[in-house]
């Protein structure tokens, strides 16, 4: 029996194969299409997949605007953040953020999916949102994915 056919093969970032993907979040769940992205991100979807490097693909969202909350949550849920100030907590509505900012709330519900350490800070730079239909990435042939 050969053993040298099954040595187990680590991914580092030199041997890694990226790719560039456009998903279009009109009309899609936030939740659900916020895992899949976070799993593309990090590369789980690869036989190649190795926990502690950035294997995953660079992945661009568009439409972002049009992305659907289900029940109640578009009135109910609340981000909260703190501006390290006394008395300095701030509430947002996702119905107040998809007005101001609507990148945000697929950023917010992608990051709370990844790793909370600095492979997880470094797989975040690999997601790009933008509001409407135009992006500016045409120079990496994005191809278009369907979840």
């Amino acid at each position: 029996m050969n053993t040298l056919s099954y040595k187990t093969v680590s991914a580092n970032k030199n041997t890694v194969n990226k790719e560039w993907i456009v998903v279009d979040a009109e009309g899609e769940i936030l939740g659900r299409l916020a895992s899949e992205i976070a799993k593309v991100i990090r590369g789980k979807h690869k036989p190649s997949f190795t926990p502690h490097v950035d294997c995953g693909d660079n992945v661009i969202v568009i439409n972002a605007d049009k992305i659907k909350l289900t029940g109640n949550k578009l009135g109910d849920k609340v981000y909260v953040r703190y501006t390290g100030y006394p008395g300095g907590q701030r509430f947002v509505s996702p119905k107040e953020l998809l007005a101001k900012h609507p990148e945000r709330i697929i950023e917010k519900a992608v990051r709370g999916m990844l790793p909370k350490n600095r492979l997880g800070r470094q797989l975040f730079k690999n997601l790009f949102v933008y509001a409407g239909t135009e992006h500016k990435h045409e120079a990496q042939n994005p191809k278009p994915v369907k979840f």
